[in-house]
């Protein structure tokens, strides 16, 4: 089943299969990249989503606006799947819709950069779905979270995790 989302973004509405930018928990090697991308992309490059902060969470991260930047990987739907992936990386980062109070991410749409081939930094500009905190845990973490300084969860946790939990968000 292919969907085509419409919704409003900074720069106008948004009406296309976008690509995805995950950063935790949704990465290559952490537990939920097998349980809900597996088979169901197309396509995956390390990117980086410029102006943002990335801060530790209870077995995930957050990604919050910020003057930063978040490192990860844009993740291209396979084709036909475009409907089924959108829902269920929804239903995993407790996303119900735009500014929903219950919200624990909003869906937004950002532009992500695909490093340039030798370039440490900036590179190609790419639109694609972001999930951020939601408002009240954004306000939560600029209050009293931990910053994870590089932008890199997989870097910040340590080795032999064992006590991480793969249910739960990510971004």
């Amino acid at each position: 089943m292919t969907a085509a989302v419409t919704t409003t973004a900074p720069g106008g509405p948004v009406s296309a299969e976008l690509p995805f930018f995950v950063y935790g928990t949704l990465l290559p090697g952490e537990p939920n990249h097998d349980l809900f991308l597996r088979g169901r992309t197309a396509g995956e490059r390390p990117a980086v989503l410029p102006r943002a902060l990335l801060y530790d969470g209870p077995g995930y991260p957050y990604a919050i606006e910020g003057h930063g930047r978040v490192h990860g990987t844009l993740l291209v739907a396979a084709p036909g799947i475009y409907g089924e992936l959108l829902g269920l990386l929804d239903h995993l980062e407790e996303f119900l819709g735009p500014g929903h109070p219950r919200n624990l991410y909003e869906r937004v749409v950002r532009e992500v950069e695909l490093p340039a081939q030798g370039a440490p930094d900036g590179g190609e500009p790419v639109r694609a779905w972001v999930y951020l905190a939601a408002a009240a845990v954004t306000r939560s973490l600029r209050t009293g979270g931990v910053l994870i300084p590089e932008g890199r969860w997989t870097r910040s946790r340590p080795s032999g995790d064992g006590g991480r939990d793969p249910g739960g968000g990510e971004g």
